[in-house]
């Protein structure tokens, strides 16, 4: 491993990691302490695999353990994360803005899943390695994070003024609940 292959993946682990934390300055911090992790633990990679599920391995982790005991996240710039989704997307700002808040209401486990899929681009057996789950654990995830992620922005466009619906973990109400399932034979 040396300094250029790593260069080369940080812009993807800065995206992820300003996904996942919702704040720009922990995002700075969860990559540098990713990087130095890489440092200390480079021995552990084996020349041959892929550096960048390695690395994104190791930032997850990171993730997890200084979430453990720390109060829920909140979006506290929400401002500057919808700036930072990419222009050629064509949303709005107020629409990217609804997607950053319905992004950090994923319950932890469904929203890396569904970074690591759709803004990184990683298939599903690389998910599963970076996440330590089965690959069926990472379509079943990928699944509810697109479902609950369309019903929400779909419920923000409804609202006067696109304002996002309550937060995941106040009490759901009957028009809030999703839609039973048929069973179809």
């Amino acid at each position: 491993m040396n300094r250029a292959q790593v260069q080369d993946h940080l812009p993807g682990l800065r995206r992820y990691a300003r996904m996942l934390t919702g704040d720009r300055w922990a995002a700075d911090d969860l990559v540098q302490d990713t990087l130095e992790r890489a440092c200390r633990k480079w021995l552990l990679w084996r020349a041959g695999t892929d550096l960048r599920a390695w690395l994104f391995t190791l930032m997850h982790n990171l993730y997890l353990n200084q979430r453990r005991g720390a109060p829920p996240l909140h979006l506290l710039d929400g401002q500057d994360a919808a700036a930072e989704l990419p222009a050629a997307t064509g949303l709005s700002h107020d629409t990217a803005l609804d997607l950053e808040r319905c992004l950090q209401r994923l319950p932890p486990d469904q929203r890396a899943v569904l970074l690591l899929v759709t803004l990184e681009d990683l298939p599903y057996t690389e998910v599963a390695r970076v996440l330590g789950v089965p690959v069926g654990t990472v379509m079943s995830r990928l699944s509810r994070a697109r479902s609950r992620m369309r019903e929400w922005m779909e419920s923000a466009d409804q609202r006067p003024g696109g304002v996002a619906p309550v937060p995941a973990d106040a009490a759901r109400t009957p028009a809030d609940a999703p839609p039973a399932l048929r069973r179809l034979k």
